[in-house]
């Protein structure tokens, strides 16, 4: 192991790095994990980093502002069949919710 990885390793820890339990992917050693970064003790290399898709935002919210409008076409669809009062209450409450959460969405 040599003196500047052990080195490196050791500032990395006291900077508030982790002990990984995984160990290298290369030789099996000891990896320190700080700022998503893997340090090999032993050998002082890093898994290759693989590139990850990241959903923006916007496609998030689309996808969630489709999901309630689905679940409040179906409630609706619920509240047309629906022949008792108290029932009919609990999806007028849960369509109104649901209203309210879709317009947020809408306005952001």
């Amino acid at each position: 192991m040599p003196d500047d990885l052990t080195q490196k390793a050791i500032n990395m820890l006291l900077a508030g790095g982790t002990l990984l339990s995984e160990p290298c992917p290369y030789c099996k050693g000891v990896r320190v994990m700080k700022d998503g970064h893997a340090l090999c003790v032993s050998c002082g290399k890093e898994p290759e980093e693989k590139p990850v898709k990241i959903e923006s935002k916007k496609e998030n919210s689309t996808s969630t502002l489709q999901t309630l409008e689905k679940k409040l076409e179906k409630l609706s669809s619920q509240l047309e069949k629906e022949d008792k009062p108290a029932k009919q209450q609990e999806l007028i409450k849960s369509i109104d919710s649901l209203i309210n959460i879709i317009a947020k969405l809408k306005s952001n």
